[in-house]
């Protein structure tokens, strides 16, 4: 230097190493995660939201002859609804999440300074958003087959993410909890069947054992808020309740597929 005086030197400097970047805050790194995802999954994931809409309706034609009204139509379309979403939030997802982790996608997320739960949050809130115009559009089908009013369909808008986020957070548990991307698209299928069954049919149809494994399972409780807002006389306070317990749910889920991220992305 011009001055013959050196600056003194830190001791990073010393051992040749730059100081590491701070690490990203949560919501900043969700965002970006989200819009990075539903960038992807755009192309890749919109043709099978048209077959997941389509089968949802044609479940609920069969059904027609089967169903003529009341609470049993109520139960049909409602399931029929919820299902579109587990299609895409749970076998999807699951499908992703074990496909990521056989092929070394966790390796590249693990490298960069982003929390783990941003990364599962914004997988799931992508996939999740995808599902929104097959609810609506199996929704308002569903009404107008079985004679059901439309005006408490604006429901959709608490059902559809609270429901989403319960079932993106166990399929994404069960995709990186799979010790093999096989057996995670079969998981994610068999939550997928899961849900057409108990979801679907009424409940008073089906026997005790099955009747429990039916509230066991995240989406029975979007499926009964909005079964009940089909009523003439909707009780908002058990659908209020049943909406609680989906989002505590999805809490849950979420931070077990949450662990599931770390012990996968150290494996």
């Amino acid at each position: 230097m011009p001055t013959g005086t050196l600056p003194a030197r830190s001791h990073g400097d010393e051992d040749g190493a730059a100081p590491l970047a701070p690490r990203a805050r949560l919501l900043p790194s969700l965002a970006a995660v989200y819009r990075a995802q539903l960038s992807r999954a755009r192309v890749a994931r919109i043709p099978l939201l048209f077959v997941a809409t389509f089968q949802s309706i044609g479940i609920m034609v069969l059904m027609r002859g089967v169903v003529d009204g009341g609470s049993e139509a109520r139960a049909v379309v409602a399931g029929s609804t919820v299902l579109v979403v587990a299609f895409v939030a749970l076998n999807l997802l699951a499908q992703y999440f074990g496909q990521l982790r056989a092929g070394g996608g966790l390796d590249h997320y693990a490298t960069l300074p982003v929390p783990p739960a941003a990364v599962v949050l914004g997988a799931a809130g992508a996939y999740a958003s995808f599902t929104v115009p097959g609810t609506a559009v199996t929704a308002v089908a569903g009404s107008v087959l079985f004679g059901l009013p439309l005006g408490n369909l604006w429901i959709l808008a608490a059902v559809v993410p609270l429901s989403g986020a319960a079932l993106a957070g166990l399929g994404a548990a069960l995709g990186l909890l799979a010790p093999r991307q096989e057996l995670a698209t079969l998981l994610g299928q068999l939550g997928m069947s899961a849900a057409l069954l108990l979801g679907v049919l009424p409940a008073e149809r089906l026997p005790g054992p099955i009747g429990w494994a039916r509230d066991l399972l995240p989406s029975t409780y979007g499926v009964e808020a909005l079964a009940r807002t089909f009523e003439p006389h909707p009780d908002w306070a058990a659908v209020a309740v049943d909406l609680a317990v989906c989002a505590a749910v999805g809490v849950v889920s979420l931070a077990v597929a949450t662990w599931a991220y770390r012990r996968a992305a150290v494996r």
